[in-house]
């Protein structure tokens, strides 16, 4: 029987490894725009965080996001994030 392997995906914040299912995707589109991907699937450079509010925190003040997908990151993405995590 063949083990399934988990694809494992870095966070740019805290650079630990998870399995790409703990971890929320962001991603700058072709056409400049940054959202969140809930899927995981949408078209464009990605970046992946850890689902919490200490990552997010730490991905804003150190630029790592903004880093990572070579773009400027708007305050109401962070806010979203956070948003998400608060629950």
């Amino acid at each position: 029987m063949q083990v399934k392997k988990i694809p494992m995906r870095k966070c740019v914040a805290t650079q630990e490894r998870f399995p790409k299912k703990e971890l929320i995707r962001i991603v700058r589109t072709p056409e400049g725009k940054v959202i969140i991907d809930e899927t995981g699937k949408a078209n464009g450079r990605g970046a992946y965080l850890k689902k919490s509010k200490d990552a997010v925190q730490l991905a804003k003040k150190t630029g790592a996001l903004s880093r990572a997908l070579e773009a400027d990151i708007d305050q109401e993405v962070y806010d979203k994030l956070l948003e998400m995590f608060s629950e």
